[in-house]
């Protein structure tokens, strides 16, 4: 039990922590255990989306995940910590809907080995896994088939044999991935993000977008090709054969006019004696 003392001097190490409610035995356990060797804002990151959801941390429902993230402004390229679902949070929604009628065993495909890299490898060509559903009073099922090629990790970027954990975990790794696919097919407000257990060992480098609207160049419509035009033009507006707003909306689609110019072709009418005839 803690201390009156040890509290206060924890509230006032980590206010951020304390102003969570998060005790510190429970933040040393975030540390130490369930997020080792991330940064404290990166753990607090994961605490707010567990929080905001309603989940236990404790049960690390989420992963964080270091990527690579290239800086629009500058076009420098930086790592930070991103939280991303695991497998347990998809179970727990599912579960949560109170609809998940449970799952079938995984289903393996054949037995299959490659050469990659100058070593044999076997894995299994594919994993089926089955989900149920509760639909008013039926019951069902997804099901969703992953292939090993499709889905492991390579060791490096211009490797072709398997990650360590594919390696040692063929099956279970891509049964994860399966059922990932079935429980986002049975409950889709689970969401489309990718979990933990699927990138594995994958480089997975976003670049942020910059939506900033950007400032356009006005591409102005050149005023010497509009005084050698100009006569022209006078003629097709003076002879019916396109009114002068006509005229001005194909010109500007080669460039902008000035309001001067776009008046001196609206002042190309019919003469009162064109009218006439």
């Amino acid at each position: 039990m803690q201390n009156t003392n040890q509290v206060a001097a924890f509230e006032q190490q980590y206010p951020l922590v304390a102003q969570r409610g998060i005790d510190q035995s429970t933040w040393a356990a975030l540390q130490n255990s369930v997020f080792p060797g991330a940064r404290d804002e990166s753990i607090l990151m994961a605490v707010d989306y567990c929080i905001s959801r309603n989940l236990d941390i404790l049960l690390k429902p989420v992963h964080l995940v270091p990527m690579s993230v290239k800086d629009a402004a500058t076009g420098s390229s930086k790592w930070r910590d991103v939280v991303m679902p695991g497998i347990g949070l998809y179970r727990i929604q599912a579960d949560r809907s109170g609809t998940y009628a449970g799952a079938d065993e995984p289903e393996f495909g054949p037995s299959m080995t490659s050469t990659l890299d100058g070593n044999d490898y076997q894995f299994p060509e594919w994993c089926k896994y089955t989900v149920h559903k509760l639909i008013g009073d039926r019951i069902v099922s997804f099901s969703a088939k992953e292939y090993w090629l499709e889905n492991y990790a390579t060791a490096g970027r211009d490797a072709t044999a398997p990650n360590a954990m594919w390696k040692k975990r063929p099956y279970a790794q891509l049964a994860k991935c399966a059922e990932a696919q079935a429980l986002r097919k049975a409950w889709p407000d689970i969401g489309q993000a990718p979990t933990a257990e699927e990138m594995e060992g994958k480089e997975f480098v976003p670049t942020e977008k910059d939506i900033t609207p950007q400032q356009q160049t006005i591409k102005h419509y050149p005023a010497s090709d509009f005084d050698t035009n100009f006569t022209k033009w006078a003629n097709v507006i003076q002879s019916g054969k396109k009114s002068s707003q006509q005229l001005i909306t194909m010109i500007e689609s080669k460039g902008v006019l000035s309001e001067a110019q776009k008046q001196a072709l609206h002042n190309c009418h019919i003469t009162d004696a064109q009218e006439v005839a």
